[in-house]
């Protein structure tokens, strides 16, 4: 039955909360044209979009009647991570400093504006998040979100693909990184393969679900293809590792217990979808498209030289504990420990698991644990639910995340603001793919054909025709 004007306001569907879902839907692209949303005045953008949005969330709020505030315990390591960041800049005690200079505060931070910038950047991805799951309260919602991330995937992928050749060394023609090498609209290139890990996950969990009609799965593949390509062309290892593990991953999950020849269609599905993603990039970029993991491998640039960066990451963890440095203090907590003496400034570990411990020591370490366990537990639990469309939406953003989890060993992939708005879209997926809605939609098998029907009127007679 149609829901009411009351029904609507309550669901969050007053002029306000569909302002604040569109705001949220343009976020996730303009971060990611705007350069990644790695400059100060671009970030400072995205948060007055969250202040607008958290305004809106309230008068959609007052107008209905309801304060509405979802209960996923996935944003509390978000929260946590936040208030621990504004702990380790309160002040106890104080440094002397010799020469008649002023005491200094003593805080448990290395670098306390930093981590107290950190902190902040916290709350606006803690805002960002919860009022994501908040508004996305229906199937119709949720299709608009996976739509939109893989048409513009796609649309993002041929950009990419064509400014790789006309002009590879400046975003837009006009924009030159002198410290990475760019791709697409990133500045770093290993930050456009983590996004299009993301974008191929949710076309892919779709297909793998079963949840893609037969008249359409051709364009599915399309994008896929193109996305994967894309990916390939940018030469990003950690990228070309991370997506063989989320397609893998998402073999594993998608057959659980199914028969064995459903794991043996699967499993041949990904081979040739990695297949297809190496020919068309030979296809597209020519033999040497390839040849550049090899080049980065053999890099001068000092950040490719992870082993030695990871190995200096254990020592400042190991000065720190049990605390940590500070929030994202670690570019500061590294200097002291550089054998080069800081010749060129290392701000990130390149892996974000070593990187957590360094910056909040064992809390950190605990905050981390329990997001993971949070992340899987919801995971394994809703790609089990008997809708196929939204189980195919929660393969797909499961494995998007685990391709993430994975990248996350090999660079700094999340602490790029576009990168970390879509994955906290692909947890809000996960999260409301687990439940019920009133405009579900079931793909109701008749033959060999499918069509779709509301799952709240398909009577039993409708399915036995």
């Amino acid at each position: 039955m149609p829901e009411n004007s009351a029904d609507l306001k309550r669901n969050g569907n007053t002029f306000a909360g569909k302002l604040a879902f569109f705001l949220l839907l343009a976020t996730i692209v303009w971060t990611t044209l705007a350069y990644g949303t790695v400059h100060q005045p671009i970030i400072a953008l995205f948060y007055v979009f969250v202040v607008l949005v958290v305004i809106l969330w309230a008068i959609d709020s007052l107008v209905s009647g309801t304060i509405r505030f979802d209960k996923s315990q996935l944003q509390i390591p978000i929260a946590a991570a936040a208030i621990y960041g504004f702990i380790q800049t309160i002040p106890f005690g104080s440094v002397a400093v010799p020469g008649g200079v002023e005491t200094v505060p003593n805080t448990i931070s290395v670098a306390p504006f930093w981590t107290r910038l950190a902190s902040a950047h916290f709350v606006a991805l803690f805002a960002f998040f919860a009022s994501m799951l908040v508004f996305t309260n229906s199937v119709r919602r949720i299709k608009k979100i996976v739509q939109l991330i893989t048409i513009f995937g796609f649309i993002f992928a041929f950009f990419a693909i064509l400014q790789s050749f006309l002009s590879p060394d400046k975003i837009y023609g006009i924009y030159e990184s002198k410290y990475a090498e760019p791709f697409g609209s990133f500045v770093n290139r290993h930050n456009f393969a983590a996004f299009m890990e993301m974008s191929i996950a949710l076309p892919l969990g779709l297909l793998f679900g079963g949840a893609v009609e037969k008249d359409k799965r051709l364009i599915y593949v399309t994008a896929i293809g193109l996305m994967g390509i894309a990916l390939l062309l940018s030469g990003s290892r950690g990228g070309f590792v991370s997506i063989i593990a989320g397609v893998v991953f998402l073999v594993f999950v998608s057959t659980g217990t199914s028969g064995t020849r459903d794991k043996i269609v699967k499993g041949a599905m990904a081979v040739i979808l990695i297949i297809v993603f190496v020919a068309g990039s030979i296809l597209v970029g020519g033999e040497s498209s390839l040849t550049r993991f090899a080049e980065t491998a053999t890099s001068d640039n000092f950040s490719t030289n992870r082993i030695q960066i990871w190995s200096v990451t254990l020592d400042v963890i190991q000065h720190h504990l049990p605390f940590g440095a500070g929030l994202g203090a670690f570019g500061v907590a590294y200097t002291p420990f550089d054998p080069n003496n800081g010749f060129e400034r290392v701000e990130q570990a390149h892996n974000d698991y070593l990187e957590v411990v360094a910056d909040a020591g064992v809390v950190g370490a605990l905050i981390g644990a329990f997001f993971l366990f949070a992340l899987f537990r919801t995971g394994l639990r809703n790609i089990k639910v008997e809708n196929r469309y939204r189980r195919g939406v929660a393969l797909g953003a499961f494995a998007g995340c685990f391709s993430i989890l994975v990248h996350s060993a090999f660079d700094f992939i999340l602490h790029i603001s576009a990168i970390t708005i879509l994955f906290l879209t692909l947890l809000t997926l996960l999260v409301v793919s687990g439940r019920e809605y009133s405009d579900d939609v079931k793909l109701v098998p008749l033959g060999r054909k499918t069509k779709r029907k509301k799952a709240s009127v398909t009577s039993l007679e409708e399915r036995r025709r």
